[in-house]
C-alpha cells in the first residue's frame, strides 16, 4: 500500500502528471506489429505488375514502328512498281521499228532497199 498525503495538493498533482506522463510514453512506445511477410509479398507483386505493363508499353510501342516501317516500305514498293512500268514503256518506245527506222534515214543515211536478194549457200 502506498502512503499518500492527504495535506499536500502538490504532490497529488505530481503524483497524476507523472502517471499521465506514463501512460502517454506506452502510447507512445507501442507501435502495432508489422506483417513483413504481407508487406514484401506486396512489394513483390507491385514490382512484378509494374515490369509486365513496361513489357506490354515496350511491346506496343515496337508493333507501332514496326508497322509505320511496314507501310513506308509499301509506299516504296509501290513507287518503284511504278518506275518499272513507265521505264517498260520508254523501252517498247524505243524499240519501235518505225523509230529504229527513222534514226536509220536520218542519222546513218540509210535506205530501204527496193529489191532484196537472198542467198541460199550450203
Amino acid at each position: 500500500m502506498r502512503r499518500t498525503p492527504k495535506n499536500n495538493p502538490a504532490q497529488s498533482n505530481q503524483e497524476i502528471q507523472s502517471a499521465e506522463k506514463s501512460s502517454q510514453l506506452r502510447l507512445i512506445k507501442y507501435r502495432p506489429k508489422l506483417n513483413h511477410l504481407l508487406r514484401s509479398r506486396c512489394r513483390l507483386a507491385f514490382v512484378v505488375i509494374s515490369i509486365l505493363a513496361m513489357l506490354v508499353v515496350i511491346r506496343s510501342g515496337i508493333s507501332a514502328s514496326r508497322g509505320y516501317a511496314l507501310v513506308a516500305t509499301q509506299n516504296h514498293a509501290q513507287q518503284l512498281e511504278m518506275e518499272n512500268e513507265r521505264l517498260k514503256i520508254e523501252i517498247a518506245k524505243l524499240k519501235s521499228p518505225s523509230r529504229i527506222k527513222q534514226i536509220a534515214q536520218e542519222k546513218l543515211g540509210m535506205d530501204v532497199p527496193e529489191k532484196m536478194y537472198f542467198s541460199h549457200e550450203r
